[in-house]
């Protein structure tokens, strides 16, 4: 009867044990290669800057409140933009924290490594020359990857950093195409992991699939470098700047109000998805096949600007929601990687205004709060017992969607746009 006992006891242990293991098990090393383009690992972009000035760094405390918040989005890879301030290492930092606190625990980052131009940020940008401060971000983001190359599975090197309209900063596409080819050279060195993947991060007409002034040696010898595109997207910016999209036909006019903001929101989607076809097209048109994903995409929430009441009418939580779940939905079904801008809103990037609509683009509040695209995953319970600064995750509006519809804009229709 003894040896019996004894005989239980151990097979309870032992199953106890493999439980214990099961809750435990290491997660196998993932490779760009492996997570880019894979449903099952979606991306955001990801800044943790809580006040009006990035002078204030989030700690690391923060930063793995927000990644504790981001797993239980689904997120599993995030998009970074600068190795000038502490908030990529102290990220990195956090995320190796997590994963030896649970080694289940799976986050990648895409590194991003600022590029200006020479006099950048003043009255007199040289655009036919580099800041001399761009070889120390390179060298910053080699740093991190080596020391963590089992979080960094990407470098993209500039953000926006070829197109014309960043007239404060951009450069020539010579000057990433230089920068690209360092890193792969010291990848081929053994200097940097082999399967890192190196991408520069830029608008769709950077890519060739805007105006032909873009269409350069330089940049075809860009597509050869990469290894592979990451393209940015906005329609919601385009219903301003090119908006006959996004004008509703008079013939949709005996559509109900909420049904017209649904069909200008597919009509958003397809715009996104025509330029990413007009990327794929330039690319085999100079006989090049790598993969594209889209690098940043978004809608924001808020704006007492271009894209409010007074402009183009397209900016609410309803809206936003939309956007984020179609793009979602055509991305994964066709193998695409987004990620979407942003996780949370940050108020640095226009400190002067509130209402600006760059402040706006994050899914979750400054104050905790999940904005109607989250809604789902309130009531569904994924972010129990998770807090942002002390505040549990709640839903805007007190989760009342009757009063959320109040404040959504109906876009235009074209006879009501004409002067």
């Amino acid at each position: 009867m003894k040896n019996w006992a004894l005989s239980i006891l151990g097979l309870v242990m032992a199953m106890g044990m493999m439980h214990c293991q099961s809750q435990t098990q290491e997660v196998p090393e993932k490779t760009a290669a492996d997570i880019l383009g894979n449903a099952e690992y979606r991306a955001i972009s990801y800044g943790g800057y809580k006040e009006k000035s990035r002078d204030i760094q989030p700690t690391i405390a923060e930063l793995k409140e927000d990644l504790k918040i981001l797993r239980a989005m689904g997120i599993k890879i995030l998009r970074t933009y600068n190795v000038q301030l502490m908030e990529a290492p102290n990220l990195l930092k956090a995320i190796s924290e997590l994963k030896n606190e649970d080694s289940s625990f799976e986050m990648y980052v895409m590194l991003g490594a600022w590029i200006d131009c020479e006099n950048a940020w003043t009255d007199n940008p040289n655009h036919e020359a580099e800041s001399p401060e761009n070889a120390g971000e390179i060298a910053r983001a080699v740093k991190l990857v080596q020391e963590y190359p089992d979080i960094v599975k990407v470098i993209a090197v500039g953000n926006e950093a070829m197109v014309n309209w960043a007239a404060s900063y951009f450069v020539r596409p010579n000057i990433i195409l230089k920068w690209v080819n360092h890193l792969q050279y010291l990848k081929s060195k053994g200097e940097l992991p082999s399967n890192l993947w190196i991408t520069s991060s830029d608008d769709f007409a950077s890519w060739g699939g805007g105006d032909a002034s873009y269409h350069t040696e330089d940049l075809e010898a860009l597509y050869q470098a990469v290894d592979y595109i990451s393209m940015h997207t906005y329609p919601y910016h385009n219903t301003h700047y090119n908006p006959d999209f996004w004008k509703e036909s008079d013939s949709l006019s005996k559509l109900s109000e909420l049904e017209r903001v649904d069909a200008a929101m597919l009509r958003a989607r397809d715009f996104a998805k025509a330029q990413y076809d007009s990327v794929t097209s330039y690319m085999k048109s100079i006989g090049v096949n790598k993969p594209i994903h889209i690098g940043e995409t978004g809608w924001a929430t808020v704006s007492d600007g271009f894209y409010g009441p007074e402009g183009s009418k397209a900016t609410d939580e309803y809206k936003q929601a939309m956007y984020h779940d179609l793009m979602r939905q055509w991305t994964e079904a066709s193998g695409i990687s987004c990620f979407y801008f942003e996780a949370f809103d940050e108020q640095w990037k226009d400190a002067q205004n509130p209402m600006g609509s760059e402040n706006h683009f994050g899914l979750i509040t400054l104050d905790a709060q999940a904005k109607y695209a989250l809604w789902k995953d309130v009531d569904e319970g994924k972010f129990e017992g998770l807090t942002r600064n002390g505040r549990p995750i709640v839903k805007t509006y007190n989760g009342n969607l009757d009063s959320l519809l109040k404040d959504v804009l109906v876009p235009p229709t074209k006879k009501e746009s004409q002067p």
